[in-house]
């Protein structure tokens, strides 16, 4: 039986205003530890200001095998040739994202605290479905808190990766890695830290330990 795996989701800040700047430490964090995707989210932003800072980024997640997400817009996914794009709820719907990303593309979507979303999403074809929010978060406005269970519970019934996301760092990362994440999507928690690199290595160690805990 294959071993559990769960791995590190980073998501970008909302504001990007030096973007060398944010490359030389995006590339530090990288270095620092195992990362599976990097979504672009760059809220309220223009397309323009979205399509300079993938210029920087991309180069810089597919040297390093880092799967590249466009939070929200699925037209900038597919014409800036990102990896896939993420949507939420309010976004465009799974059919419209997948038609306009194609078949090759991932698509993730954001299921709150719900299963019935989540199975939704998962028999359309999603990629990922997304939980959360399991700890206050000062990233975005949170409607919903959700447990850790419903990622064990999803984790038994279901074969589609699960992402926790909400106010995830060091301090809580092992409980999600235990409770069943396949991903744990990471941004105030590493982009706040005083060491962004600090903050991927340690969050990989909590990550570890609590794939020990599954056991």
């Amino acid at each position: 039986m294959a071993q559990p795996i769960c791995r590190l989701y980073l998501i970008t800040p909302q504001r990007l205003d030096d973007l060398a700047a944010f490359g030389q430490t995006l590339a530090h964090a990288l270095d620092a530890g195992d990362v599976a995707a990097l979504q672009v989210r760059l809220k309220d932003q223009p397309d323009d200001i979205i399509a300079a800072a993938v210029d920087v980024i991309a180069p810089i997640a597919q040297a390093r095998d880092v799967a590249l997400i466009m939070n929200d817009r699925p037209d900038l996914a597919a014409r800036l040739g990102c990896d896939g794009v993420h949507i939420g709820q309010t976004d465009a719907s799974y059919a419209e994202a997948r038609r306009i990303v194609g078949k090759d593309r991932m698509v993730g979507v954001t299921c709150h605290d719900s299963r019935h979303l989540a199975m939704e999403a998962a028999e359309a074809g999603a990629d990922y479905v997304a939980f959360g929010a399991f700890f206050p978060t000062t990233t975005k406005d949170a409607p919903t808190r959700a447990d850790p269970e419903i990622l064990t519970i999803w984790q038994e019934v279901m074969e589609v990766p699960c992402v926790a996301i909400g106010g995830i760092t060091s301090a809580n990362a092992r409980v999600l890695a235990a409770a069943g994440a396949d991903f744990l999507a990471v941004s105030a928690g590493v982009w706040s830290h005083a060491d962004p690199a600090a903050a991927v290595k340690a969050i990989n160690a909590e990550i570890e330990a609590g794939l020990a805990d599954r056991n």
